[in-house]
């Protein structure tokens, strides 16, 4: 079964940086789409930053020129490197990938979650 495993977060002032990582582990022939989510005390989970499997990124507005995302295809791992941080980014940070576990055509894509990861940014 593919599992994710998620680490580096953490408190950290305003104006600081972390690194979260996200390691796959388990059966995966091919993992595509990897992305960060991230859910704050009362909101709903947010889209935060997507990178595919070529390497073209998005990010949400927030979070831009701030926030970058990187993969390592042969670790299976995705990063989410966090400048200058703020307040507003304090959450709950989630990994989300799409992963195709057989390479017979046309075997199906599935998504999976990672346990979350805390980053706080106090006031």
């Amino acid at each position: 079964q593919v599992r994710l495993v998620e680490s580096g977060g953490g408190l950290v002032q305003p104006g600081g940086s972390l690194r979260l990582s996200c390691a796959a582990s388990g059966s995966i022939f091919s993992m595509k789409t990897m992305q960060w989510y991230r859910q704050a005390p009362g909101k709903e989970r947010e889209l935060v930053a997507g990178i595919t499997t070529g390497g073209s990124t998005d990010y949400a507005d927030s979070v831009k020129g701030r926030f970058t995302i990187s993969r390592n295809n042969a670790e299976n791992t995705v990063y989410l490197q966090m400048n200058s941080l703020k307040p507003d980014d304090t959450a709950v940070y989630y990994c989300r990938t799409l992963a195709q576990l057989s390479q017979r055509p046309g075997s199906p894509v599935y998504q999976y979650w990672g346990q979350g990861t805390q980053v706080t940014v106090p006031s």
